[in-house]
This record gives structure tokens, sequence and C-alpha cells, in this order.
């Protein structure tokens, strides 16, 4: 009788070894000067000091984690793996942004059915331009080979990022008064959100195949629905450095599933409400088509999708004019959507 061994229970642990070699260079571009080195070690060390060595008074962690949905479909309809590892590190870090927090690390998590040594390069390569774009260092993750629970050719991505704040510098959106001011900053698209409901109506009702063109634009399906999240890290770097007007923010929110109207209620004391006027920017014709083919109600489309508005912050009137100069710099739309009012933590959009 023939001895079984792992391979043949279908994990094969010499392609593991090939994926760890081909990502090893990708994780090392993402080391910063706070990493420990740790040779063979089973977890990975962070040095909690500032920039240039420099002490918190009294830091606060902020954590956060995600997934990227089923936008991991499209790229397996696309067979185009190196950027949704991005939407992973972006669905992460951009809710930790919004306590006002440096990104410090991240870590990531890879399950398949079967190891694909390029594809898991691919995928890993798009997590370390994350969190290039970040400001962090990959330290660790894990990739599980586990033929029983997935298909040969499934996978999922889960990731986690921890980043830190001063306690006192902590912007949970509790100061938000009435005559602060609404700014939306731009997404890059759908980012990582509503993507059954995209599917639905690209794929199974309008017919449409990755490589037909997007109705309105001149790119095809699969590069309009492939395009990453934005990470807004860099462009709040400054801001949030800039004492007098770090001091000027009152809150920020991350646009994702539920729109502008239950994210940023998330944030609003409970006697304010926002005012948002929604013919301050126009809607991107990603989502204006998306709704014409599914004949998909305006209500619908804002309680699912960001509209075009991917991160919200709000600040005190003398802080406008910076930060707008800033996001200009970082070739970032940045556009004044509407104000606080007294009220009862609601967000009216009109």
């Amino acid at each position: 009788m023939t001895g079984f061994d792992y391979q043949s229970a279908g994990v094969d642990l010499d392609r593991y070894q090939e994926s760890m070699r081909r990502i090893s260079s990708h994780v090392q571009g993402t080391i910063t000067a706070r990493v420990m080195p740790l040779e063979g070690g089973f977890a990975g060390l962070f040095r909690l000091m500032g920039e240039g060595g420099r002490r918190y008074r009294d830091p606060v962690l902020v954590s956060g984690t995600d997934g990227v949905g089923t936008k991991l479909m499209l790229a397996q309809k696309t067979n185009i793996y190196d950027t949704i590892g991005i939407d992973l590190v972006a669905m992460c870090v951009n809710d930790c942004l919004c306590l006002g927090a440096e990104p410090l690390f991240f870590l990531d998590y890879l399950a398949m059915g079967e190891d694909n040594p390029v594809r898991t390069e691919q995928l890993v390569k798009g997590i370390a331009k994350g969190c290039q774009d970040s400001g962090m260092a990959l330290i660790g993750g894990e990739t599980a080979i586990m033929p029983d629970l997935y298909q040969k050719d499934d996978f999922d991505l889960a990731g986690f990022c921890v980043a830190v704040v001063e306690k006192e510098e902590m912007i949970t959106g509790q100061a938000i008064q009435a005559g602060d001011v609404v700014l939306g900053l731009a997404s890059s698209g759908f980012h990582s959100n509503g993507y059954s409901l995209i599917r639905k109506v690209i794929f199974d009702h309008a017919k449409l195949n990755v490589d037909d063109l997007y109705p309105g634009l001149q790119i095809t399906v699969g590069e309009a629905l492939l395009k990453p999240t934005r990470i807004y890290s860099r462009a709040l770097k400054t801001v949030l450095e800039e004492s007098r007007t770090r001091a000027g923010i009152t809150g920020i929110a991350h646009i994702t599933g539920g729109g502008l109207a239950e994210n940023l209620e998330r944030i609003l004391p409970e006697n304010i409400d926002l005012n948002i006027d929604q013919n301050q920017w126009e809607t991107p014709i990603l989502f204006t088509e998306l709704q014409n083919l599914g004949n998909i109600d305006a209500n619908e489309m804002r309680r699912v999708f960001n509209m075009g508005i991917g991160l919200v912050i709000v600040c005190k009137e003398e802080a406008v004019e910076s930060i707008q100069t800033q996001m200009k710099a970082e070739n970032l739309p940045c556009y004044r959507i509407g104000q606080a009012v007294a009220g009862s933590r609601k967000v009216i959009l009109s």
C-alpha cells in the first residue's frame, strides 16, 4: 500500500516554499526603520517610537481589519491579481486615518485551495504596494492552503492594520460644532464596496464581458471595476502634521458601504446634523452608467456606493483653505460639500 504524504492531500510544500521566495523582495521593500529584525521569528517586531526617534507622550494604538469582498471575483475573471492587494490595505488603513492616526504596520492573511506561486506573488506585490503608499511596513502574514475548504482556484484575502495617535490629538468627531465645514475628497471609483450588486448588473443583467468597453468610458469593464481603492495616507499626512490645520479638523469619515449618510452619522455628536449638497461635485460616469444599466433607485445608489466621495473631512472654516491647498498639491480633488448645523445626529442629502 502506498503511503500518504501532504502533497497527496492537496498541499505541495515545495510550491509553498517557492511562493515564499517570490514574495520576499516585495515584503522587504516595505520595511521601515522602526521594524526590528528577527531572523526566523514567529512574529513581527515593531518599535513604538516616532520618526527621528522621538517618543510618544500618551500613545493610543488604533487598529482596523477588513477584506476585499467579491471584488476578488473580478481578479479571477481578468486574471489580474496585482491590484486587489492595494484594495485590502486601503480598506483597513483608511479606517484608521479617521482617528487622525499614523499607520505603522500591516499583516495579511491569504487562504487558497491550491498554492500558485505566480498568483501569490502578484497578490502580495499589491499588498506591499499599498503598504508603501501608506508608509507602513508589512511585518507579517499567513498563507493557508486548504484544498478541502476552497476550490482549486479559489482564494480569499484579509488584512489587519495598526496605527498610532497621541491621545490628546485623536479625532473622533465629537468636537464637531454647528458652522463647521464638510469637505469631500474624491474616490477613485467603486473602491471595494457593492460588488455583489455591480456583478449582478454588469455581468448577469447587461451581459457585458470584462474586455468590453465600460459604458461611457474608454476603458474596459475589467479596468473600470478593478481600479484600486484610493489610499488617503499621503494626502492626510501633511494636513495632520501641520498642528494648526490638525487642530481645525473635527471629524474624518471613510465612505464605504452605507454611503455618505450612514458613515457620516457614525462620527456625529448627538446635537449636530450635516447638510450635504450633492450638487457640489459631479457624480462619476462609473456610477451613473451602472445606475442606468440596472435601473437602480437613486436612494439605493447613495446607500450602497460612495458616489465619488471616498473620504470626508469636517473642519473649522479657518482650516478650509489650507486643507484644499494641500489636497491640490497632492492632485486630489477636494470639494466643499456641506456644513454642520444644530440638529439630532442626521445627515441630510439634498
